[in-house]
């Protein structure tokens, strides 16, 4: 159990048996009456957000998450296989928990697994991943003010939207919470 005062980003509550994310908070003083904290949650198994209000000072109830780094080995075709690096313990995740982070995931690449209890709630990936070009089509130069973009195959299957001047082959940055271009890898 935890107040509204101990609310953070990435505190994962307990709300009437489901598992929400605090995705941002905000304490609220109004001039006349008594504080509460705005709060933006996420479910973690649906991923659909919602706002909720809680009066300053209430208990809420946390859920105990397990956050362990692990080894991406491969898709056995249905599901995803994680390895523990300590304890060489496999983990077999399903494509609905591992999500979007599907299409940036390398073999042998390292990623964090939440478990409840555990079952694994969510797969996630360092703030931005190196990944090879695997096709995009030459850049046409035309009439535009600002520069433009084209979509781009990465050596994941994954599908981005790149600057003109890259090229199949080069390896770039790309951000895989939302897919976005971040730049050339030297």
């Amino acid at each position: 159990m935890a107040t509204t005062n101990d609310l953070k980003n990435g505190l994962v509550l307990n709300i009437d048996g489901q598992l929400w994310s605090v995705v941002t908070f905000q304490h609220v003083k109004p001039g006349k009456g008594a504080a509460f904290v705005r709060t933006t949650l996420k479910n973690v198994l649906s991923g659909k957000q919602v706002d909720k209000t809680f009066n300053a000072g209430i208990k809420v109830e946390t859920a105990n998450v397990d956050r362990s780094e692990m080894t991406y080995l491969y898709n056995d075709g249905t599901d995803y296989v994680f390895m523990e690096p300590d304890t060489y313990d496999q983990v077999s995740v399903t494509p609905d928990v591992v999500g979007s982070a599907a299409g940036y995931m390398l073999e042998n690449s390292n990623v964090v697994v939440a478990r409840h209890e555990g079952a694994p709630l969510y797969v996630e990936l360092p703030a931005s991943v190196e990944l090879r070009v695997s096709h995009t089509d030459p850049g046409v130069q035309g009439d535009r003010s600002t520069g433009g973009s084209k979509p781009a195959t990465l050596e994941t299957g994954a599908e981005v939207q790149v600057p003109l001047f890259i090229e199949t082959g080069e390896q770039i940055k790309v951000d895989p919470r939302d897919g976005r271009y971040l730049g050339r890898v030297k």
